[in-house]
Parts: C-alpha cells; structure tokens; sequence
C-alpha cells in the first residue's frame, strides 16, 4: 500500500523546506515519489513520460520528483505503476485548493493507494495578510488540513502567533497545530501530528488510560492495590465497598471535544458510583511559564474547592528562558523538568468535578 502525503500553502510559505527535512528525518529508508504542478517550487528537468505528462529527475536521498502536466489520475496510475513507491508526496501550487486536491486523489481507483495526510504549511508571519487577501483560496487550505504546520515562528513575538492560531482555529477548530521553530523538532515528530498521532485528544486518552492502569480512586486520588476491601480514612467516607476487580473499560463512552478553549473527556470509572466520573480537560498553548510561575500554578492545584479534585496533570510547554519545561504531578508530588521541545504547548489534567473555567485562567492558552 502506498501512502500519499499532502502538502499545501502559498508559495514561500516554507513547504520545500519541510518535505527536505522530512525526507533527511522522517522518511528515511522509504521509497518516496514527489509530486508537483506547474507552480511548485522545485525546479523540475530530465525526461518526460508522455503518456502520463509526468517529468522525472532524481532528487538526493533517492527521491524521484514529478511534475504533472497532464490528467492527475492517469499520472499518478503512472507513477505508482512505474516506480511502486512506498509513499508519494504531493505538493500542489501555492494557490491551489487543498480540498480539490483531496478530491482528486480520492478519484483515483486503485486500491494500493491510501490518503495517508493533508497538511497546509502557514507562514506565521504573513497568516493574517493571506487570510485577508486571498480568503478563499487560502481558507480553503486552512480548513481542509488535518494538520496545520507553522513556518517561521521563531521570528513573531507571542502575541503574533497566538493571534495567527486563533485566526487558524476560527476556521480548523479540529487540526492539529504546529507552533514550535523547526529547528527544535526532528522530522519524527512533525510526521507524526501530520499523521494525527501526537494529538491532544490522544494525550488526553493516554493520561486517562494511564490513570486507570494505576488504579487512582477518584474520591481520594489515592492508590490503592487489587485485593483489599478498604475504608478510608482520609478526612472522608466512602459508602461503596470496591475489591478493584478492575477490566479495561468497555463502556463506549463518548469524548466530548471542546476544540476552542481545549478539550474536555469524560470517563467512567467503573466499580464506583455513577457519580463518581474522571473529567479530563487539556489545553494546547503558546504561552511561556517561568519555572516558578509553573511550579506555583501546578502547586495550586491541590485546592481541590478551587479546581476541583485533581488526580493527574501532565503536560509540556515553552519557559521563558528558552527552554522546554515537561512535568507529571500526582497529589501531593511534583515531578518538573526540562525536556525535548514538542510540536506544540500541551497541558491535560484529569479528575473528578474539574473546574474547567478556573483551570483556563490558571493555565493560559494565550
């Protein structure tokens, strides 16, 4: 089966660069066939196969770039006949609809083809400038992403890039943003939000799975072990006996995703009270903590009146000094770090009875 990637934004928005530095980090090892129209940006030469109006020239790292001139389905029947890649990068002009572009590969009928991404690269600089002046073509990239990559972000103050994701989430409440400076991430990691694999509704699934694999009471935010009937005696009554027979939830409960100000989960915990349900809430920022403003936010936290009852939070987001900062708290300890720069700011928390609109001002998006 061969994937097919898709890259869209107006020219010099930066998509040459990231398909380069994927091909050197992420693709290593595959097979890849780059595709491009006549307003891309690769300078395409060699010979011509003129019956599928496809140019061919080989590129470094063993990538084979076209250049369609022809009917897009029969050239890409071509190509996939002719080279049977691994994966097939498209990059179509700067000014081209994403959504037609998405639609023509899934008119294709070839059953070794999957659409594997869609992303749209945007110049952080100049968002607001397109999306005035070029409304449609650009919003139509914007909203048919299923990933939105920034470019040059490295060089806008905060206040720029979180209006150029505001902006962005206006018209894509669902992809997955890419906010931190190329050259903080490897290719891995760009191709896997691309892939919706690094995701924060998958965080936030990870941190609730998690939570249940360790067996966190949601009325104590204790652990306790598999074969004890227990009356705690902590400042508190628990009416229900639980032996914590405890099987992997098979309630199909269905997350609720609040896309705007962050996303809000709802799990059942199953062998207590109906009442008693994990909230997990979780937020992708662009703001910047100082350790200690971290630190003090994440030590408020154990006010259960104010924020709820708190049983896990993890997360990572840009320091002031430049740096990353990862961190993991459970009642009563803190684990604060520094670590590698992910593709964007990432906090969740999960509990019982959050108080969601207290957590956003505590952990500002913005």
């Amino acid at each position: 089966m061969t994937k097919i990637d898709i890259f869209s934004g107006f020219l010099g928005a930066g998509k040459t660069t990231l398909i380069k530095k994927l091909i050197r980090e992420a693709y290593a090892g595959e097979k890849l066939v780059l595709i491009e129209n006549e307003f891309g940006e690769i300078a395409v030469d060699g010979g011509f196969l003129q019956d599928a109006g496809v140019e061919i020239t080989e590129m470094n790292s063993g990538c084979i770039c076209c250049s369609l001139v022809g009917d897009f389905a029969d050239a890409l029947k071509k190509v996939l006949a002719q080279f049977a890649p691994d994966r097939i990068l498209i990059e179509p002009s700067g000014v081209g609809k994403l959504s037609d572009v998405i639609r023509a590969v899934q008119g294709v009928d070839s059953h070794d083809l999957a659409l594997n991404s869609f992303t749209a690269v945007v110049d952080a600089n100049k968002c607001k400038m397109y999306m005035k002046n070029f409304g449609e073509f650009f919003n139509d990239q914007v909203e048919h992403a299923g990933a939105i990559v920034l470019s040059r972000t490295d060089s806008v103050s905060g206040d720029k890039l979180s209006a150029a994701v505001d902006m962005l989430r206006e018209h894509n409440p669902s992809a997955v943003i890419v906010t931190t400076p190329w050259d903080q991430l490897d290719g891995a990691q760009i191709l896997a939000a691309m892939e919706r694999k690094d995701t924060l509704a998958a965080a936030l699934d990870q941190l609730a799975s998690e939570s249940e694999d360790e067996e966190v009471c949601p009325v104590c935010g204790h652990h306790h072990e598999h074969e004890h009937e227990h009356e705690h005696e902590h400042g508190h009554e628990h009416e229900h006996e639980h032996e914590h027979e405890h099987e992997e939830c098979t309630c199909g409960c269905h997350h609720e995703q609040e896309h705007e100000h962050g996303h809000a989960h709802h799990h059942h915990h199953h062998g207590h009270d109906a009442d008693e349900v994990f909230v997990s809430w979780g937020i992708e920022t662009t703001h910047k903590f100082s350790r200690e403003a971290l630190q003090s936010a994440l030590e408020a936290l154990g006010d259960a009146e104010q924020y709820g009852g708190v049983l896990r939070a993890k997360g990572m987001v840009a320091c002031t000094c430049g740096k990353w900062l990862h961190f993991d708290l459970v009642p009563g300890e803190i684990e604060l770090r520094e670590g590698p720069a992910p593709v964007t700011g990432r906090l969740c928390v999960i509990g019982s009875k959050l108080n969601e609109a207290a957590l956003a001002k505590l952990f500002p998006a913005r």
